[in-house]
């Protein structure tokens, strides 16, 4: 088996990287330090999982990737797609949620294993838990070549002993060693003394393969805090150029609806310009149901749209996607991510 191992270098950790198993190098970049060069000499075992092509793509803190990265990404997966048999990511934990949730949209279809892993810890710390999040990812990028033959064709997130669907994964621990949880959707695989596989979670794939790399970065989150004005606190963002708005309500899509509290005006302004609303909730669990109250109503009838539920990483990257491609409804599922 060929995987393509390819390391995006964290200066929060400055041993770091993303992995893609294979042969040949695509990779541009920096060079590798010593630790990364010697990975395979630091993590031995990894070797016993295929062969291995390691290849450094950026040396970027986690914080700095952002729309331009995913898309740099994105299109090194697509133009190796035949050349390995599946791809692992190693990435700073800040932002891999946001990385995940690009990769699985951005590359609809791309039926091979793409997991992203990184650590709480550097791989040279003593208590590092680098390795193992290493090896369990390869595990699961390797498992349809050895019992119980399991194929996993989705973009996953794997950390801390849990698999996760990567546009269902979020960083919830600072801290913890299980620093990513997926509160929307079941584990894909539990790793202990074996690997527990929830093989009817995995994604059925449908369709073609359907790459897309073009994203519209001007997208936003906005919380709604009782007692903010919207007009005072974020004034005109269509006439700054914001394009798309992420907008976090209470519960199932309430917001306050007094004219004097300026949401409702101010929604029916930034719409008339032409801004995209997404609105979703502050919860992590439950379904949107904004019909239920006048406000979450009055914005549907202004053109936001509202839901299915979405983490709010994958919402904000999905809506970059559907701003770039118009024709794709922010309510079409496309990897599993609704």
């Amino acid at each position: 088996m060929d995987v393509k191992e390819s390391f995006d270098v964290d200066p929060e950790d400055p041993h770091h990287l993303q992995i893609k198993k294979g042969t040949g190098g695509i990779y541009g970049g920096l060079e590798p330090g010593d630790m990364l060069a010697n990975l395979f000499q630091q993590v031995p075992e990894l070797c016993q999982f295929a062969n291995l092509d390691l290849q450094v793509v950026f040396n970027k803190d986690s914080s700095r990737v952002g729309p331009k990265e995913w898309v740099q990404i994105a299109k090194i997966l697509d133009r190796n797609r035949q050349a390995y048999d599946a791809f692992l990511v190693v990435h700073g934990t800040d932002t891999m949620a946001y990385t995940a949730s690009a990769l699985s949209l951005m590359l609809q279809g791309f039926r091979k294993p793409i997991l992203l892993t990184g650590s709480q810890l550097p791989l040279a710390s003593p208590r590092s838990d680098a390795r193992q999040n290493l090896i369990d990812a390869l595990t699961c990028a390797t498992a349809a070549y050895s019992p119980p033959h399991v194929a996993l064709n989705e973009v996953a997130v794997c950390f801390g002993g849990k698999l996760m669907r990567g546009n269902r994964a979020q960083k919830v621990n600072s801290s913890n060693y299980q620093a990513f949880d997926s509160p929307t959707y079941p584990h894909l695989a539990a790793l202990g003394v074996d690997v527990e596989w929830n093989e009817r979670y995995l994604l059925r794939v449908e369709g073609g393969y359907r790459p897309r790399f073009n994203l519209e970065p001007c997208v936003i989150r906005i919380p709604i805090v009782p007692g903010s004005d919207p007009r005072i606190a974020y004034g005109d963002l269509a006439e700054r150029g914001v394009k798309g708005v992420v907008l976090e309500a209470f519960g199932v899509g309430n917001m306050p609806d007094l004219p004097q509290q300026g949401w409702m005006p101010w929604l029916r302004q930034q719409t008339k310009k032409g801004l995209q609303v997404y609105l979703a909730s502050q919860c992590h669990l439950g379904p949107l149901n904004p019909e239920l109250y006048r406000s979450g109503a009055l914005a549907v009838q202004m053109g936001v749209e509202a839901g299915p539920a979405m983490t709010p990483e994958c919402a904000v990257v999905k809506m970059m996607l559907c701003l770039a491609y118009p024709d794709i409804p922010l309510g079409l599922p496309l990897a599993g991510e609704l």
